[in-house]
């Protein structure tokens, strides 16, 4: 009998995962889909790329991705943070105190 050995998160090919967002000030949920590779800097561009500067003035300032209410480091992929399929991110500007 052989022994199946299920492989780690970072020896599987990249899957695809949709993900409903929503983009700073945008009154519109979108779904974008990114793959558990992706970093959170990708994820939060491809959010943007649908809204920014369409819907929402672009801003010069660097973009955060929160899922369950904790913003997520911009090296972090998808898989790390465990984000599923249609789990629900947004994706904000990390304005500086005192320049809102």
């Amino acid at each position: 009998m052989t022994e199946q050995t299920e492989l780690g998160m970072e020896d599987r090919a990249p899957e695809l995962v949709p993900l409903n967002a929503i983009f700073a000030t945008d009154f519109v949920q979108i779904l974008v889909a990114v793959t558990t590779a992706n970093t959170m800097s990708e994820v939060a561009a491809a959010v943007a790329h649908h809204v920014e500067g369409k819907r929402v003035r672009a801003l010069p300032y660097p973009k955060v991705v929160i899922h369950n209410g904790i913003p997520m480091p911009p090296e972090m992929t998808v898989a790390e943070a465990g984000i599923a399929p249609l789990d629900h991110i947004a994706v904000e500007y990390a304005i500086p105190e005192g320049r809102a």
